[in-house]
């Protein structure tokens, strides 16, 4: 479905879309605060003042918990194989002996998946999908099917990680805005539509092909056939659309516009979900911890390598917990 076009997108499209509907999506709501509070628990447990990697800890267990309930992906050691597993595949400096390792990995642990949910099917998305396969084998070929299950949870959990841990770590580095959301002054909808803008999850994404010519206002022509590599990044801090301020965080910028979740019958069918899981993730998480802090300088963040993904490889905090309250509150009008 992602390199796929015309009517072949369509019917793949056609397939999964019943996963990711608005209704499916409320229906999450209760698992996605369930998982956020239990992870938030654990860290609130924690002596004041650790230090923790975020990542490690909160924004990627979070939607990588999510995504595989969703799919019923297994617990345990499947779980961690598909982390890792993902990792590899937007990795860009893998040699192509390690990609070539890594499709085999992805191939047999998927395959694992859908023989276990063609031999004990679930209330879950997977062996849904398994069904549309099997009841119609002309609508989805087994790669395909493959290649949806790989798509759907491998970039329905990362990209939501870096989701949440690029909006947390723009309002470390941006203390008046951060004061700004706080004090309820902006919502936390725009603190997430702003950091999508400002810092995408998905930097670049190989590849697009030109179906035919395309002439571009400054005279250059990109010919049929040839590579696209859309670059999101670039896009949302582009000066020309987003003004001279483009490059700067700024929660109360007016226009909101990007291609995080991309454009066109390529849009992500997956946005609403993210989204609600950063909804609950965000203040969830500040509520908790409102003096969170950098454990770390800015500029000692890692990226994560690369140029498909715009997250980082750890996220180093210490952890404050908000403070309870000494006394009951006066009665109302004392």
């Amino acid at each position: 479905m992602f390199t796929a076009y015309g009517p072949d997108h369509r019917r793949l499209r056609k397939l999964i879309a019943p996963a990711f509907t608005a209704r499916r999506t409320d229906a999450m709501l209760p698992r996605v605060e369930r998982i956020t509070q239990a992870l938030l628990d654990d860290l609130a447990g924690r002596p004041a003042g650790s230090v923790v990697d975020l990542r490690e800890v909160f924004t990627h267990p979070l939607p990588m918990q999510v995504i595989c309930e969703l799919f019923g992906f297994p617990e345990g050691e499947p779980r961690a194989e598909l982390a890792r597993l993902v990792e590899a595949i937007m990795d860009t400096t893998a040699t192509p002996e390690q990609a070539g390792a890594t499709a085999a990995s992805v191939h047999a642990l998927l395959t694992g998946l859908v023989t276990a949910k063609r031999e004990a099917p679930a209330d879950d998305l997977t062996s849904l999908l398994v069904s549309a396969r099997d009841d119609d084998g002309e609508r989805m070929t087994e790669q395909e099917l493959l290649d949806t299950l790989l798509l759907v949870i491998g970039a329905g959990h990362e990209t939501t990680v870096d989701l949440i841990g690029n909006a947390v770590t723009a309002l470390l580095t941006h203390p008046d805005q951060r004061e700004l959301v706080l004090s309820g002054q902006v919502p936390w909808s725009d603190v997430i539509e702003e950091t999508l803008r400002w810092a995408p999850s998905i930097a670049s994404l190989p590849l697009r092909f030109a179906v035919a010519d395309i002439e571009l206002p400054d005279g250059i022509t990109i010919r049929k056939g040839d590579a696209i590599l859309p670059g999101y990044a670039g896009a949302g801090r582009d000066p020309e659309f987003h003004g001279p301020g483009a490059d700067t965080f700024d929660v109360r910028r007016g226009v909101q516009e990007h291609l995080a979740f991309g454009h066109g019958v390529h849009h992500c069918l997956g946005a609403p979900l993210a989204r609600m899981e950063a909804r609950i993730a965000l203040p969830a998480l500040f509520t908790r911890f409102p003096d969170l802090q950098l454990a770390v300088t800015a500029e000692e963040l890692q990226p994560a390598g690369g140029f498909i993904s715009g997250g980082l490889r750890g996220l180093p905090v210490r952890l404050t917990p908000a403070e309870a309250p000494t006394s009951a509150p006066a009665p109302a009008g004392a």
